[in-house]
């Protein structure tokens, strides 16, 4: 697993770490989904949030810890949660602490069940976000079902954001709409100062990205003070 930060620029501070699945040679984690079959799913989601929690306690983590799931791998939200919550209990690490992130990779097939899923985790104490918002299967109709705790807004949406009045616009409709929904918005692949100046002035102050820190391999990255100013 790689961890990479989700700071909040307006307050300065790391408030998420990201766990990203690596190869054993630092292998994208597409290369690695590649390789697990449909009937491995279930071992393998399963497997990848032990690893991050586990991971998460020996570097002696203290923010929030935000774990990728593969949401066709849940057959049954309080089964499917077991280990997780019990490799929680074993290390100390509160379930409040725990947010997770509905992977781009698979199409929702059956949204009652995934809102199945959002609401079981929620009275579990997790929180949840929709990873990749605005492009591939994380499109504006989820939230007619869903009702995730953050949208993490795509690259495609914030590259240029800085210099495209089109992409501004956009942004502009989705922190009115977050709002309206009480959902909180996460900027991702922010790759440059001017992009992540842009964001905080249009009330995106939570993001993620290049810019602040590659993932680091089994480790915790520090944030330069001079990236938020």
């Amino acid at each position: 697993m790689a961890f990479q930060p989700i700071v909040d620029v307006r307050q300065r501070e790391i408030i998420y770490y990201e766990a990203l699945v690596r190869g054993p040679n630092g292998e994208s984690a597409f290369s690695i989904l590649d390789q697990v079959t449909d009937d491995l799913l279930y071992r393998f989601d399963q497997a990848c949030r032990i690893k991050a929690i586990e991971l998460a306690s020996d570097l002696g983590m203290r923010e929030r810890l935000s774990i990728n799931f593969l949401p066709n791998a849940v057959y049954e939200p309080e089964a499917c949660i077991q280990a997780t919550l019990e490799t929680a209990n074993r290390v100390g690490w509160p379930t409040e602490q725990i947010n997770f992130e509905i992977t781009e990779t698979e199409r929702v097939n059956d949204r009652l069940h995934m809102r199945s899923i959002i609401e079981s985790y929620r009275e579990m104490g997790f929180t949840t976000s929709l990873d990749d918002f605005g492009n591939g299967y994380a499109n504006l109709d989820l939230l007619t079902d869903l009702r995730p705790d953050t949208l993490k807004i795509d690259r495609d949406l914030v590259m240029d954001c800085d210099s495209s009045n089109r992409r501004q616009a956009i942004l502009r409709s989705l922190v009115a709409l977050a709002k309206t929904l009480g959902t909180q918005l996460i900027a991702e692949g922010v790759e440059t100062r001017e992009e992540s100046r842009c964001l905080l002035a249009l009330g995106i102050p939570m993001q993620q990205g290049y810019y602040f820190s590659y993932p680091n391999l089994e480790a915790l990255a520090d944030i330069d003070d001079a990236k938020y100013d």
